[in-house]
């Protein structure tokens, strides 16, 4: 069982940067970052292959950036010019059957616990 840890949520105001980053137990050759608001369902942000590819949601491209360190299994999301519709839990993912678009729940088998991101107007 693959187990993932995420950290770097917080408070910030709008255009404000936080950076989420994600451990995992093993390496897993998918991993993305989804998020959900209160009253919302899980949507994804981003996701990354093992390879350089990458897919945004139309409201992260241009401020997010998901990286990798490969050697230590980590997985980061530094998100920009953050706005207050950025609000809610995100939470690291990671499987092996995503298909390079935007990433879906049910893509990914193994989650983290989720880290808070509330940004205030």
């Amino acid at each position: 069982q693959v187990q993932l840890e995420e950290s770097g949520g917080g408070s910030v105001q709008a255009g404000g940067s936080l950076t989420l980053s994600c451990v995992a137990s093993e390496y897993v050759p998918y991993m993305g970052w989804f998020r959900q608001a209160p009253g919302k369902e899980r949507e994804g942000v981003a996701a990354m292959a093992h390879s350089p590819n990458t897919k945004y949601a139309d409201s992260a491209e241009g401020r997010f950036t998901i990286s990798r360190d490969i050697g230590k299994n980590t997985r980061f999301l530094p998100m920009n010019n953050l706005i207050p519709e950025d609000t809610g839990v995100y939470y690291c993912a990671a499987g092996r059957m995503w298909t390079s678009g935007i990433p879906t729940p049910r893509e990914f088998d193994y989650w983290g616990q989720g880290t808070q991101v509330t940004v205030s107007s």
